[in-house]
């Protein structure tokens, strides 16, 4: 069998200003993400360590250090991780990175939720365990970037169901998280060069704009606009309307 692969990229053209991945079936059955780069592509597997591989029968390196601490502890033992061990799991962050950043734009939100929540349990893990500060710093300070990647992927999720309750639910969280990181490192006065937070406070206000509203909220809103513009006439109308909805409201609720 040739090794060429100029025939599963033809027709396929590298384009510099667009991200392309695309879902395939492997010749052993199982899907596969193909993520086009300018030399050729990578393929990650859809399920378990993109690689495909099982390090020490395990699905992944975090698996199988997780498996060691445990027994550490059960033992009495103590338990870390050294440079080495720090930076295959960097290594094998990166796979499960571009798994998530492909799905993403393949819009299976789902996927991008599970291996964003691996990495960030990976980044746990090593600020728990690493023997070195520095490996600590490196692993954590990706952390606001797959906040925010996670956040997004359980908000579109969300808006896609018509939920923007909960959309707006996740951003918080996603938002909350950041601040909590910014928190843990002193920074909390460094929100403003905060990317990642800056995404997602101006992206909520953009999703709260575009929530469909009902006939109360919309006459809520009226009311504060009313209010802070000092147009008190125009407030006690709305009132007025408001108690009337809502009279009519509860009404239907007892009918029904």
């Amino acid at each position: 069998m040739g090794h060429d692969i100029s025939s599963v990229i033809d027709g396929w053209d590298f384009n510099p200003d667009e991200f392309q991945a695309r879902i395939i079936r492997g010749d052993d059955g199982l899907d596969k993400i193909q993520m086009r780069v300018d030399l050729g592509l990578l393929q990650m597997n859809l399920a378990g360590r993109p690689d495909g591989e099982r390090p020490n029968g395990f699905e992944s390196l975090l698996e199988f250090f997780e498996d060691r601490h445990r027994q550490s502890e059960a033992s009495g033992e103590p338990f870390s991780l050294d440079h080495q061990a720090c930076t295959t799991l960097m290594r094998e962050g990166l796979q499960y990175y571009h798994r998530y950043l492909s799905a993403f734009h393949l819009r299976r939100y789902d996927l991008v939720t599970r291996d964003t929540d691996r990495n960030l349990r990976l980044f746990a893990f090593v600020v728990r365990h690493a023997s070195r500060r520095r490996d600590k710093a490196e692993f954590d300070q990706y952390r606001p970037y797959v906040t925010m990647m996670r956040s997004r992927s359980l908000a579109l999720a969300a808006i896609g169901e018509g939920d923007y309750t909960l959309a707006l639910k996740e951003i918080d969280d996603g938002i909350g998280r950041i601040r909590q990181f910014l928190s843990d490192y002193d920074r909390a006065d460094d929100e403003a060069d905060c990317a990642e937070l800056g995404f997602l406070t101006r992206w909520r206000k953009e999703v709260e704009m575009e929530r469909p509203t009902g006939p109360v909220e919309r006459l809520e809103q009226q009311l504060e606009r009313a209010v802070t513009s000092e147009e008190y006439e125009e407030a006690a109308r709305i009132r007025d309307q408001l108690r009337r909805l809502r009279g009519e409201s509860i009404e239907e609720s007892r009918l029904s």
